[in-house]
């Protein structure tokens, strides 16, 4: 038992001075490392996590990043193919892809940050400066898109057509930077264009195009809006004159059965005794057309003379 302890002791003594003089390091899996020796690279790197193993005093353990690394240029001053001003900010997203090249040719992760400067920079150079100040800032030719209801519902097309726009331009950024990356031992992941600014000029320029815009499609939306609403009123003006129609055909019906009922009745009342209907048609006539004011002259063979005269032969039981 003492013999196994005695083993056990030497071998952490052992393990301490390898750790101490530095002949056993650790990578995890978030790191890569190159050895070098009296400062000049040894071997290739390495990435596989675990326990390794060195020349202790003589070598040294360089370690660097395998996860994404983030690169936030300074803001630059860009011509456009029209030859309009604008401040592009662009970021990116980079790893190391190769230690042993990045370590010989950048060093550490602020060199690797002036190439990429420079890598960049001369990409978004050249994409802008090739292309009109109007791809820079869209990137579709519609004015507005709205989400409703799940649906995209988008407006009619800008004034100016575009046939690249923002998107495809941080695309080719990207496709070109990608060129020159990788012989400093870095991939490019990804660029952005992350704000766009324009010089007073160039500002003035695009709100009159941005407004100009919006008066199109509020004048359009106007327009569509007026004829709605005359495709409304007519429906309704239609739809009014079918009910008139009916309505009034219905009571021309309800009115010609009436007036055919009346006449039947006084048919009816006429054949049942004529001498009394003549009477009482007489009667009716001197109601409408007989007052205290009146003054009627009449002949002896008139109606109303024989109907007169007969009331004075009338006596009263």
């Amino acid at each position: 038992m003492k013999g196994i302890l005695r083993i056990l002791g030497i071998l952490v003594v052992l393990v301490i001075i390898l750790f101490l003089s530095g002949a056993v390091y650790i990578v995890d899996e978030t790191k890569q490392v190159v050895i070098t020796q009296f400062g000049k690279p040894v071997g290739e790197s390495i990435t596989a996590a675990g326990l390794h193993f060195k020349t202790p005093f003589i070598q040294r353990a360089q370690y660097f990043e395998k996860r994404l690394l983030n690169w936030d240029g300074d803001p630059n001053q860009i011509p456009t193919k029209d030859k309009r001003y604008i401040w592009i900010d662009t970021t990116a997203r980079w790893r190391i892809s190769d230690a042993l090249k990045f370590l010989q040719a950048v060093g550490n992760e602020m060199g690797a940050h002036s190439k990429l400067d420079n890598i960049i920079n001369s990409a978004t150079r050249d994409a802008i400066a090739s292309h009109l100040l109007v791809e820079a800032i869209r990137n579709t030719n519609r004015i507005l898109e709205t989400k409703e209801e799940e649906e995209i519902v988008v407006t009619e097309e800008a004034l100016e057509k575009i046939k690249v726009g923002r998107q495809v331009l941080a695309g080719m950024i990207l496709e070109k930077a990608r060129v020159i990356a990788p012989q400093y031992g870095i991939e490019l992941i990804d660029v952005r264009i992350k704000r766009i600014n324009y010089v007073e000029v160039v500002r003035k320029k695009v709100y009159e195009r941005m407004i100009a815009e919006r008066k199109r499609a509020a004048e359009q939306y106007r327009s569509e809006g007026q004829g709605k609403r005359a495709e409304i009123e007519g429906q309704m003006g239609k739809e009014l004159k079918q009910i008139t129609s009916e309505a009034y055909r219905k009571a021309q019906g309800i009115r010609g059965k009436a007036d055919a009922e009346t006449t039947r009745i006084y048919a009816d009342a006429y054949n049942k005794d004529p001498l009394f209907y003549s009477f009482l048609k007489t009667l009716e006539t001197y109601r409408k057309t007989i007052d205290e004011k009146t003054t009627i002259i009449l002949t002896t063979d008139s109606d109303y003379y024989q109907y007169l005269k007969g009331l004075k032969s009338v006596t009263v039981d």
